[in-house]
């Protein structure tokens, strides 16, 4: 006997439990099946499930249990990033909490690694639990870390086949700098916040005397022209100034012509820079005129390569004044050497004062770039990094989606795509960090023209030179060394460190060898997960996974990462095996909160999934999820969305306890052909068309549509009204109609429960072997079932028959709400001048028709009875008597008083619809919403108006 209701809590676990343990996460093995695969976007070894995590896996998780029930050999490639940053950030706080003095830098590079390894292994991969938790079903027995070994081979052979193609390489240019972790960090990492700063504009005096003429407004608006001999910039970080090599002005400029190719000289450093040319200047943003920086700002590089600009850095890594050579290179005075950037600052700012060289300061909110783990602000800055030739790479991955070997879901995304393939610039992969990847790059000293008199080159040792010619890029270390030393002739050995090697070979200890050093940085984490379809199968090796399972069928991710890992994916699947890794990308949106915001901790709005499923059970949240997962609109979500949804589980688990009371057979082996009677034909032939319509929305990535098609199905059809309809017949006295009815009813539940599984799995599963003990077992599990087919039959007649009677009914009953009818009254109804099939339909199903519209009796005749009001289904009038049950003014009143409501909203929303800028401004989402809301409320005002007109003509 079924429980009074379904208990998460207790059967969430015990039946991922037995799922996992008899395999069912598994491939089936059939090779003879078509293959589906999916690998997962790996989370963070250090993070913890989030909303995003929550919609991006059900619908991985619907999709994966749906082609498994369709019979595909399926895989879903589970696993988890090392995250560079994030891992060494939580370790690295581990250490300073414990009170010791220790860093990493005191513990040296093979005791942190050591340590953080240990808290991977005990602390790490926490997210996988919680993915569990929501009845991810992936194939755990396969899971992948981005640093495992066979994961690791894969990286260092991508590397070292890309440098030896020239697609690698190191180069100095501007990166996003975090001067706490002192590292390049991604653009992913930066996140930009809006905050109160000012704009310091700056008198710059031109050099050799030279004078020109601006034009000047006065408050009036009158211009007359004022002599100057100096060109005013602004600038949010006025420390920058001290790198500036020029000042561009636009080359149409009218003002500047004359300027352009003279030169001003940079205060407190005294260097001449010149005036520029180039489009960069915006004419019609403050001076016109834009002090140029290349090693510190992204825009002002490029103007600086244009112009032949040779970039001085004025900032350390943790983003103090320089004070070695470049500080001497830039003219840097002496009392700002080795100053704090802000501190910096605020002397270059008293310094341009002192100097009468202020011209002014605003105040107004700038965009500023912080580190999204740090929280310090971010520095562009000019370092030797490691580059991977991406634009080389995007051609044949942009080809990819063109030709339509890959394609984006939705379509509007392969805009997004080709925008950033085309203007791809270098990727930079090298991270100032120990913990990923290590380079596998080997330094060793430069050489000299002189030959040694041993077939060989003298070598210098003085310094260390890490350009082309000493870089020995290889699989392995001792691959460097071989490569080294037939380089340099001579015994080569490898030092732990840059200085070390040095040292080694200064002081004479090397019986004339050579000393390598390996690189000290790692890979951006972005690279290794750039592999991730192919090296999670065992690639290099042509394993039967990699031949089974890549390409893989469907990717599924957020938008913000198209760039940063799907671009990334196809460039190095295309690559490396010729085929683009994936055939589908769907593309999901941002999950908000009711009000259409993002989450946040400080904003007080962000939800737990974890706790959502504590809460109304995973089912509930992942249906939640499912359903508001329209293409192209983001998830707006409430607690009590979820709880709906509780409660539509709740819904199904009554109907089982309804078709246990009753008998009605499980499991279902009926065949629904041989169906006689009419109610039992329609609900057939609405499983039919329900079981179309969720396969198509599965298949179309239109998860909100195929949810939608079970829920109004299993709520409203099902329980609604087939139930109510077929209690007549289980209780009667027609045995032949008793036992169709209990078949039918038992079929249904059982289909309704395999196209509910992929989203519901939990609930479904529990009813699946509690309807009928014993139907366990790795191929007994509902999740194992073969995936329902539409009818290839249709019952017509009676579908029109059943929606004529629910027609009645529900006209019925909305005519009694709408006019005030007592809910407790029973009303006599007439059918007037009915036809003939009509009068058939309610002598057939006139005991459900008055049980389920509170009717004291039905019947026919040729005009409208005294007393009544009409309404029309179809093409039969129905009749209502009630005439002496209601106050007519008083629903008159409430009539009207709805009616104008209405026709306030329609009217406000509609002008506000009409607003161009509104429908352009307001995201899609709310602009549609308010579209559905018109629709809604215009249909609703049409039936009120009906009511009145009943009421009016009242018999």
């Amino acid at each position: 006997m079924l429980d009074q209701r379904f208990d998460p809590a207790e059967a969430e676990a015990r039946l991922y439990k037995a799922w996992e343990a008899a395999g069912c996460f598994r491939p089936s093995g059939d090779t003879s099946a078509q293959a589906y695969s999916i690998v997962i976007p790996p989370p963070n070894v250090t993070g913890v499930l989030h909303m995003g995590h929550a919609l991006n896996n059900t619908l991985q998780d619907v999709l994966i249990r749906f082609e498994r029930m369709r019979g595909k050999n399926v895989l879903w490639q589970p696993g988890t990033d090392h995250a560079g940053i994030a891992t060494q950030m939580v370790v690295e706080r581990q250490l300073a909490n414990e009170g010791q003095n220790l860093d990493r830098r005191t513990m040296g590079r093979e005791a942190f690694l050591k340590r953080v390894w240990a808290w991977k292994d005990e602390s790490g991969g926490a997210i996988t639990g919680q993915l569990k938790r929501l009845g991810a079903s992936c194939d755990w027995s396969v899971e992948r870390f981005t640093m495992d070994e066979g994961l690791s081979r894969a990286v260092t052979k991508v590397f070292v086949d890309l440098y030896k193609k020239g697609l690698i390489y190191r180069d100095k240019r501007l990166v996003n700098w975090d001067p706490h972790f002192q590292t390049a960090i991604s653009d992913l990492e930066v996140e930009t916040r809006e905050v109160a700063g000012h704009y310091w504009h700056l008198k710059y005096p031109l050099a050799d005397g030279i004078t020109y003429n601006h034009p000047v407004k006065d408050e009036d608006g009158n211009i007359t022209l004022e002599a100057r001999d100096y060109i005013v910039v602004a600038t949010s970080r006025p420390e920058t100034m001290l790198g500036d090599t020029g000042v561009a002005v636009h080359p149409e400029d009218a003002r500047y012509a004359g300027l352009v190719g003279k030169h001003v000289v940079l205060p407190m450093t005294g260097r001449r820079i010149p005036v520029i040319a180039d489009e960069y200047a915006n004419p019609e943003k403050g001076s016109g005129a834009v002090k140029i920086t290349p090693a510190h700002d992204f825009n002002d590089f490029e103007v600086g390569k244009r112009a032949g600009h040779t970039p001085l850095n004025i900032l350390t890594a943790v983003a103090a004044i320089e004070s070695g050579a470049d500080a001497d290179a830039a003219g840097i005075p002496a009392e700002l050497r080795g100053l704090d950037r802000f501190a910096a600052r605020g002397k270059v700012v008293e310094a341009f004062e002192a100097l009468g060289l202020l011209a002014r300061v605003e105040d107004l909110k700038i965009e500023q770039p912080f580190g999204d783990r740090s929280g310090v602000v971010i520095e562009p800055w000019m370092t030797d990094q490691w580059y991977v030739d991406a634009g080389t790479l995007a051609k044949p991955a942009r080809a990819a989606v063109e030709d339509g070997r890959t394609r984006f879901v939705p379509e509007n995304w392969t805009k997004t795509y080709y925008n950033w393939m085309d203007n791809i610039q270098p990727w930079c992969v090298s991270r100032q960090l120990w913990w990923g990847h290590r380079i596998p790059a080997w330094y060793g000293p430069v050489m000299t023209t002189a030959p040694d008199g041993n077939g060989g080159h003298q070598v210098e040792v003085d310094h260390f030179h890490d350009g082309p010619g000493n870089i020995f890029v290889a699989a392995s270390e001792a691959e460097a060394l071989a490569a080294a030393q037939a380089f340099y002739r001579r015994p080569v050995a490898v030092s732990a460190s840059r200085d070390e090697a040095r040292k080694a070979m200064l002081s004479g200890d090397c019986e004339d060898g050579i000393r390598l050093y390996q690189e000290e940085d790692v890979l951006d984490t972005w690279f290794s997960s750039a592999l991730w379809p192919f090296s999670t199968q065992g690639w290099p090796d042509n394993t039967e996974a990699l031949k089974t399972f890549y390409p893989t069928s469907t990717l599924v991710t957020a938008f913000d990462i198209i760039f940063f890992w799907v671009a990334r994916m196809m460039m190095m699947g295309l690559e490396f095996t010729g085929e683009a890794p994936f055939k589908d990308i769907y593309i999901h949106a941002l999950v908000l909160d009711e009000k259409g915001q993002k989450m946040s901790k400080s904003k007080g709005n962000a939800m737990d999934p974890l706790e959502l499923i504590d809460e109304f059970g995973a089912d509930a949240l992942r249906f939640t999820m499912a359903a508001m997962a329209a293409q192209g609109r983001n998830v707006r979500l409430s607690k009590q969305r979820v709880e709906g949804y509780r409660n539509f589980a709740t819904k199904l688990w009554n109907a089982a306890r309804f078709a246990e009371l009753n008998a009605c057979g499980a499991p279902g082996r009926y065949d629904p052909a041989t169906a006689q009677y009419p109610v039992n034909q329609w609900i057939l032939s609405e499983l039919s068309a329900c079981t179309a319509d969720v396969t198509r929305g599965i298949e179309e990535y239109k998860f909100n549509e195929a949810a939608g098609a079970l829920y109004k199905f299993v709520w409203n059809t099902v329980c609604d009204w087939y139930v109510e309809l077929i209690k007549p017949l289980l209780t009667g006295a027609d045995e032949a109609a008793k036992a169709e009815t209990r078949a039918v009813c038992g079929f249904v539940l059982d289909e309704a429960m395999k196209l509910l599984h992929p989203f519901m799995p939990f609930v479904t599963e529990e009813l699946w072997e509690r309807r009928a003990p014993g139907r366990t077992g790795r191929d007994g599990f509902l999740m194992l079932q073969t995936w329902p087919a539409p009818a290839p039959f249709s019952h017509t007649e009676a579908t029109a028959e059943i929606e004529w009677l629910i027609g009645v009914i529900t006209e019925i009953r909305s005519l009694r709400n709408d006019l005030g009818v007592p809910a407790g009254a029973k009303v006599p109804m007439t059918l007037v001048n009915p036809s003939a099939q009509d009068c058939e339909r309610l002598e057939r199903h006139g005991d459900v028709l008055r049980r389920m519209a509170r009717l004291e009796e039905t019947g026919t005749a040729e005009a409208l009875p005294e007393g009544s009001v009409s309404t029309l289904v179809g093409s039969a009038v129905v009749a209502l008597q009630i005439a002496a049950l209601i106050d007519r003014a008083e629903a008159r009143k409430r009539l009207d008083k709805e009616i104008g409501t209405l026709e306030k909203d329609i009217a406000s929303t509609q002008k506000k619809l009409g607003n161009a800028d509104f429908v352009a401004r307001a995201p899609e989402e709310i602009v549609e919403e308010n579209r559905e809301r018109v629709k809604d409320w215009t249909l609703r005002r049409e039936k009120l108006s009906l009511a009145r007109t009943a009421l009016a003509n009242l018999a």
